[in-house]
């Protein structure tokens, strides 16, 4: 495109009328100051952390949910009015707040605790120390800073997918060894079956509250819309139908509030993109096949290898056998993939729990269903669209190096 008619469009955009106020209070990173039908889920943990204000360590909290139930939401929201109380009543009280998912935070046993140091005010490099010596700094900054420590473990399967339950069992711990501080764990995930993978002694002690975040309605999908809209966009901006249709979309996909909001968010900004005033049906339905494409496609790629060789294996069998597909053909092909890629092939088990994750994330069809005196399986069928596959299959093929 030459230079000036770039110029142009970028000029016609400035003179386009806005149609939203505050796009970023459709946004995940807000917080709202009200968080609507999550009343008896935040008094739960509120009155569960309320004694961090009388530096009486409170009980370890494992929330648990599907994506988009307004579990990170919640907490954000607990955690700031405790932070903001502390500090105003000087309590030395802190809260650490990580994303397991984030690469190069979480991903290693090593990179989690140097983060939490970070978080404290020491300087750790990226590598290069042993993993005992990072685990003394983070002990000794603790101690030194004579608090009480909240650390909220925001999608913490990931964590445990990634650096082994060691971690969390070291982080648990640590109060025995410390003299004038002390640590509570909120742990945050979207999987409830994770905790079934770590060591019973992690268990015990972690899992001492269960928080269950159930998905949202359509009903209370449309008021977590109507109650952002009104602050992201101009008045009259919304047709008839388009909260209806946008909480129905989401309340199929699990009653998702992040996806609900997501999806308003994009049909506003199609609608802008194509100079409209409104924003109508149409494009909800036009922002429903962008986001579902870009959402699987990023699923896909952040995914660990042992997931997408799972995932390659059950495409490359789907798109052989054209029917279902039962775990222990799966699982078959799956050893035969690893070891052309170089790759350690985990137990028949382990793949059945990955096999319900990608389930769980919308990626395929999982159905259990009984063989009577042969047991119980799985009928595998995939649940992208077909326009994608081709362009996941890409992806996958690269990310095992077999492109």
């Amino acid at each position: 495109m030459k230079k000036q008619k770039l110029t142009n469009l970028f000029e016609n955009f400035l003179k386009k009328e806005d149609i939203f106020l505050d796009k970023k209070k459709l946004q995940i990173s807000y917080i709202p100051d009200t968080i609507t039908h999550r009343e008896e889920q935040i008094n739960q943990i509120a009155n569960i952390l309320a004694p961090s204000l009388k530096l009486d360590r409170p009980s370890n909290i494992f929330i648990y949910g599907k994506t988009g139930t307004g579990k990170t939401v919640s907490i954000k929201h607990i955690t700031s009015n405790i932070l903001e109380l502390a500090k105003k009543k000087k309590i030395p009280l802190d809260i650490i707040y990580v994303n397991c998912k984030l690469k190069r935070v979480a991903d290693t046993e090593y990179r989690i605790i140097a983060q939490l140091g970070r978080e404290l005010g020491q300087t750790i490099p990226n590598t290069g120390l042993p993993t005992d010596e990072v685990y003394r700094i983070f002990f000794e900054a603790l101690d030194k800073k004579k608090i009480l420590l909240l650390l909220v473990l925001d999608e913490i399967d990931q964590l445990i997918n990634k650096a082994g339950d060691a971690v969390l069992y070291n982080l648990i711990r640590i109060n025995e060894e410390l003299k004038h501080s002390q640590i509570s764990l909120v742990g945050i995930s979207n999987n409830s079956r994770f905790i079934d993978l770590v060591d019973p002694r992690v268990t015990s002690s972690l899992s001492e509250e269960d928080i269950l975040f159930p998905p949202y309605n359509a009903l209370q999908l449309q008021d977590i819309l109507r109650q952002r809209a009104k602050q992201a966009f101009k008045k009259e901006v919304l047709k008839h139908g388009v909260i209806e249709k946008c909480a129905a979309y989401s309340a199929k996909e699990h009653g998702d509030a992040r996806r609900a909001l997501d999806l308003l968010r994009v049909a506003g900004e199609v609608a802008e993109r194509g100079c409209f005033k409104k924003v109508t049906i149409n494009h909800i339905d036009n922002a429903e096949e962008k986001i579902e494409h870009d959402r699987v496609l990023d699923i896909i790629t952040t995914q660990p290898k042992q997931s997408q060789a799972t995932l390659y294996s059950i495409i490359s069998l789907c798109s052989k056998e054209n029917k279902l597909i039962l775990t222990g053909q799966i699982y078959d092909l799956y050893k035969k993939l690893c070891s052309k890629i170089g790759l350690k092939s985990l137990t028949q088990r382990r793949i059945g729990d990955i096999i319900a994750e990608l389930d769980m994330l919308g990626i395929i069809n999982a159905k259990v269903t009984s063989k009577g005196r042969y047991g119980r399986t799985r009928e595998i069928t995939l649940a992208t669209p077909e326009t994608t596959n081709h362009k996941i299959n890409q992806l996958l093929e690269e990310g095992l190096d077999l492109s």
